[in-house]
C-alpha cells in the first residue's frame, strides 16, 4: 500500500483533504466517489526516512485507546440527551493529547457550521478510518447515532482486547530471542578476542570449530557497520517493496502459505472480516456497500480480489455465500453460516458468532504456536551455548592432552 495526499470537494463546493493509505490512485478515486466526493488533486507521497524510525509510534499521534474512550463517552453523552455540538466540546476540553484535542476543535468548527459529523471526520482520516466514518454516517441517516456508537466503542474495544492479548502471547518469546542475540553479540566482539590473543601466545592448534569462532569474532569487530548497513537495507528495500501493489500480493502471498503462520493470519483476517462485515450490516449499509468498505479495509490482495469477485456475483442477484463457497481461501463453515444468515434474515447475528469463533481460533492458534516456540527457543538457545563452549574448550584440551 502506498501513501497518498489528496484534496476532493463535494456537491456544495466545500473542500476537503487529508492523508491516506491505499493500493493505488484507482482505488482512492474510487473510494472518494463512493463518498460523495469529486477529486481535485492526488498526490501519491514517498515515506523518507529509515525503515526503524518509520516503525516508531507517531509522537503526538492519536492512539487507539482514545478513539476507544472518546467513542464511548459521546454515546453515553448523546444516549443522556446531551446534543452534539455540546458533547463534542466537552470532550475536546477533557482531551489530553493535544493533536486529538486539536483535531476536535476542528471538528467542533465544522459540525456547528453545519456539517455532518461524518463529513468532518472524514477530513481527519488517521485518527477515524473508513468504517468508522461509514458507521457514523449510516447512524445520522438513519437517526439511531447513539446506538451506533455504542456497537462501535464496544466492536473497538473487543478488538483492541484482541490485538492486546494477540501481541501479550509474543513478548516472552521475543525477550528470550533479544537477550540471546546480545550475550552472544558480547561474546563474540569482547570474550572471543580475548581468548584468541591467548591461543596465539601458547601457540595451541586450533581446530576448525575455533577458527570458525574466531573468524566471525573478527568479522563482527571489524565489519559491524557493514552488518548495520545490510539490515537496514534489507529491512527499507523490504519496505519499499512491500509498498508497491505487485510486491504486497507477492509478500501475502508468501506469507499466507508459511506453515503455521500462515494459518494464523488466514484465521486473523476471517476474523476481521467477519467483525467488520457483522457491523456494518448491524447498522442498517447495504450488503455490497458494506463488502465494498471490507475489501477496502483488508490489505491482503488475496482476500481482497476474493471479496471483489463476490461484490460482482451478489449484484447479479446471487447469495454471497455461493462466491465464498467456492473461494477456496475461505473455510466452508463461513459460507454454511453466511447462507444461515441469509436465509433468516440474521446477517449481522451470525457474522459476529463467527468473528468469535475465529478470534478464539486465533487465539488458541497463537497460544499453542507460543508454547511450541518457548522449548525449541532454549534448545536453539542451548545448541548454540553448547557449540560455543565446545569451541573455547577444545584448544585447551588438545594442549593438554598433548602432554
Amino acid at each position: 500500500m502506498a501513501l497518498y495526499r489528496f484534496t476532493a470537494k463535494d456537491q456544495n463546493a466545500r473542500k476537503f483533504s487529508g492523508e491516506v493509505e491505499v493500493f493505488d490512485e484507482k482505488t482512492l478515486v474510487e473510494s472518494l466517489r463512493k463518498e460523495g466526493l469529486i477529486p481535485i488533486e492526488i498526490k501519491k507521497r514517498e515515506k523518507i526516512g529509515l525503515p526503524l524510525i518509520n516503525a516508531l509510534p507517531k509522537i503526538g499521534g492519536v492512539t487507539v485507546n482514545e478513539i476507544v474512550n472518546f467513542t464511548r463517552e459521546l454515546s453515553t453523552m448523546i444516549s443522556a440527551g446531551l446534543p452534539l455540538t455540546d458533547a463534542l466540546v466537552i470532550l475536546e476540553k477533557q482531551a489530553k493529547n493535544q493533536k486529538f484535542a486539536n483535531i476536535l476543535a476542528e471538528v467542533v468548527a465544522d459540525v456547528e457550521g453545519g456539517m455532518a459529523l461524518s463529513q468532518a471526520l472524514h477530513k481527519h482520516p488517521r485518527a477515524f478510518d473508513i468504517i468508522y466514518i461509514k458507521l457514523i454516517e449510516a447512524g445520522e441517516t438513519g437517526g439511531v447515532l447513539d446506538k451506533v456508537l455504542i456497537k462501535l466503542a464496544d466492536t473497538l474495544e473487543k478488538e483492541k482486547e484482541f490485538k492486546s492479548k494477540t501481541k501479550g502471547a509474543f513478548i516472552y518469546p521475543i525477550i528470550v530471542v533479544v537477550v540471546m542475540i546480545i550475550v552472544i553479540t558480547v561474546m563474540m566482539i569482547f570474550v572471543i578476542p580475548k581468548l584468541t590473543s591467548l591461543y596465539t601466545e601458547i601457540g595451541a592448534n586450533l581446530p576448525l570449530p575455533t577458527k570458525i569462532l574466531i573468524f566471525l569474532s573478527n568479522f563482527m569487530r571489524n565489519f559491524w557497520w557493514l552488518l548495520i548497513l545490510l539490515g537496514f537495507g534489507a529491512s527499507y528495500a523490504l519496505r519499499v517493496f512491500s509498498k508497491t501493489e505487485k510486491g504486497a500480493e507477492i509478500i501475502s502471498r508468501l506469507v499466507l502459505i508459511l506453515p503455521i503462520w500462515g494459518k494464523i493470519r488466514k484465521t486473523l483476517i476471517l476474523a476481521q472480516f467477519t467483525r467488520t462485515l457483522g457491523l456494518l450490516i448491524a447498522t442498517g449499509i447495504p450488503i455490497i456497500s458494506a463488502l465494498k468498505v471490507v475489501a477496502d479495509l483488508l490489505a491482503t490482495p488475496t482476500y481482497r480480489e476474493g471479496i471483489l469477485f463476490a461484490i460482482g456475483r451478489v449484484e447479479r442477484g446471487t447469495p454471497l455465500y455461493q462466491p465464498l463457497a467456492a473461494n477456496p481461501d475461505f473455510p466452508p463453515i463461513v459460507a454454511q453460516m453466511i447462507r444461515v444468515g441469509e436465509e433468516t434474515g440474521k446477517m449481522d447475528e451470525v457474522l459476529q458468532r463467527l468473528s468469535i469463533y475465529f478470534e478464539g481460533e486465533s487465539e488458541t492458534a497463537i497460544r499453542n504456536l507460543t508454547t511450541a516456540l518457548e522449548p525449541l527457543i532454549l534448545v536453539f538457545l542451548g545448541l548454540g551455548v553448547g557449540i560455543l563452549v565446545l569451541s573455547i574448550i577444545l584448544p585447551i584440551y588438545n594442549l593438554t592432552s598433548s602432554f
